[in-house]
């Protein structure tokens, strides 16, 4: 296969490691876009996000359009006469125009095994739902969300102790491999239709949702935890302030007590009792702290015979 001129689009550090690979490979990036750079930090600072600086370090030409509505920024993105664009968590539409620009279209690395899990949270949902496994797909972009051709998916098992940061950095990684090897056989590819009754929508998460309901079982909750894990972080209320918890575990136990009671603490976790089975957590933060292991925590602290809200 000889070497593709490729536009690469990409926001967070999801898309970094596919960039950085197709850097190293024998294709040419001969654009990055990514979205505009945005205030950062306590100071709030205008910062590049991760792709901006891996294509200043690399000194590819960057482009931050707001929208590809007009047509200034549609020119811009012809004259590149790229061969392919791939496109890895960018953020912006792609109107059609765009679509078929290049000579092999927009190839996309969606973070789930489509059809399941289209949309902006499918690592989390995938946590959420209890799925045994989840995985990376690349797909023919088309104009529908997440609704393209499939020209390849690679599998990854989803285990009790997976959060939504571990999973994402796994896809990452595969998606990066994933891609070349998409790349490299291009014209030879059969793409595959998605089966439209098999899709399910991961809707976007918000703060809210991650007020942990203790009259939920051990397992649900446990699954919610590792999801909102790095955000937006399950919490449940410690005198009216939010105790945000990390990582947990749904023990095999039964208890009579009402949902939300301590039932007892150890080095190793606090033990809740919930709508069915006991919950056990290990990691968490109190306001204005740093996050800790359970052992730091009770060093001059007790839950013990509290019933946390649901």
């Amino acid at each position: 296969m000889k070497p593709l001129k490729i536009i690469y689009a990409g926001t967070p550090e999801f898309a970094a490691p596919a960039l950085k690979a197709l850097i190293a490979s024998q294709h040419k990036v001969v654009a990055v876009y990514t979205q505009p750079d945005r205030p950062a930090g306590r100071g709030r600072k205008i910062q590049f996000g991760p792709i901006k600086q891996i294509a200043v370090d690399a000194g590819i030409e960057v482009q931050q359009p707001v929208s590809f509505n007009d047509t200034e920024a549609q020119e811009i993105l012809a004259a590149y006469d790229c061969d392919v664009m791939i496109v890895a968590a960018y953020g912006l539409i792609l109107p059609q125009t765009i679509l078929d620009t290049p000579k092999y279209g927009c190839l996309n690395i969606h973070g789930s095994l489509l059809p399941r899990w289209r949309g902006a949270a499918p690592i989390h949902r995938a946590i959420q739902s209890g799925d045994s496994e989840t995985g990376v797909t690349i797909m023919q972009m088309a104009a529908g969300l997440d609704t393209g051709d499939m020209l390849l998916k690679v599998n990854s098992p989803i285990t009790l102790e997976d959060t939504s940061q571990t999973i994402h950095d796994r896809l990452a990684e595969m998606g990066a491999s994933a891609l070349l090897n998409v790349l490299d056989s291009i014209d030879y590819l059969h793409a595959e239709v998605q089966d439209e009754d098999k899709t399910c929508y991961a809707q976007k998460l918000n703060k809210a949702e991650a007020e942990i309901d203790w009259s939920q079982s051990a397992i649900q909750i446990d699954r919610n935890i590792r999801a909102f894990n790095p955000w937006p972080v399950a919490f449940t209320l410690l005198n009216d302030k939010p105790l945000r918890i990390f990582m947990s575990k749904a023990l095999n136990e039964k208890s009579d007590m009402p949902a939300g009671t301590v039932i007892s603490e150890s080095n190793e976790g606090i033990r809740i009792a919930t709508g069915e089975g006991i919950l056990s957590f290990s990691r968490l933060q109190l306001p204005g702290k740093k996050a800790m292991n359970v052992k730091d925590f009770l060093n001059g602290r007790s839950l013990m015979g509290m019933t946390l809200p649901s």
